[in-house]
């Protein structure tokens, strides 16, 4: 089995998104020297990338199938499945990402929220449920979802984590600030905005110091 890095699979959502902006402009084709001045990567990396999950080459002076590469990319992602998660925690953030269209273009569905706050429990965030936490192992068996979005409190992240491992979770997307341990078996994604923004303020302040 092919092995990709997180690097390389973080680039595939780059690629797709602008692959659909040119199938929306009506282009048919691309090659690998016009993405590359396109997203600021090296011809021989993305060749490498696409060739990866890819059943066909590109051709000479005409690069490769926009329509293609959005069919290769979106079934490599799993984006063409359907893939259901539960959220974990429903305030401000985890409200935001109940009611966000878009990752039911990425093959996943959020069905329910989960709270532990009386007073959210029994209502709906746009149009899913918010239920009780203490009722996270029944719903686990009886829809096999082995996924969690994490956004609760930072300060019950761990604890969380760990009752939702209990449940059969397999997968925690984590969007706390908090580091969380997880056993062989579970795999962890952390989304972790502090440092986003860190990357952001420091590109920010070296373009505008090579204004000055």
């Amino acid at each position: 089995m092919r092995v990709f890095s997180k690097n390389q699979l973080q680039r595939y959502p780059i690629y797709l998104k602008f692959f659909k902006e040119l199938q929306a402009e009506g282009t048919e084709n691309i090659s690998s020297p016009k993405i590359a001045r396109a997203l600021g990567y090296s011809e021989e990396q993305i060749r490498k990338d696409l060739q990866a999950v890819s059943d066909s080459a590109g051709r000479p002076k005409k690069g490769r199938s926009v329509d293609k590469l959005i069919d290769n990319i979106e079934s490599f992602l799993g984006y063409r499945g359907k893939t259901e998660a539960f959220l974990l925690g429903t305030g401000h953030l985890g409200a935001a990402l109940l009611n966000y269209p878009g990752f039911q273009e990425m093959g996943l569905s959020i069905t329910e929220g989960f709270d532990a706050d009386i007073g959210k429990i029994g209502k709906t965030v746009g149009s899913k449920s918010v239920l009780d936490i203490r009722d996270l192992p029944t719903e686990m068996a009886k829809r096999h979802c082995r996924i969690v979005v994490l956004t609760v409190p930072a300060s019950v992240a761990q604890k969380v984590a760990d009752f939702a491992i209990g449940c059969g979770a397999l997968g925690i997307w984590n969007f706390t600030p908090a580091h969380i341990n997880v056993p062989d078996g579970v795999v962890i994604e952390n989304v972790n905005l502090a440092s986003s923004l860190a990357v952001l303020n420091h590109r920010l302040n070296e373009k505008m110091a090579k204004r000055h």
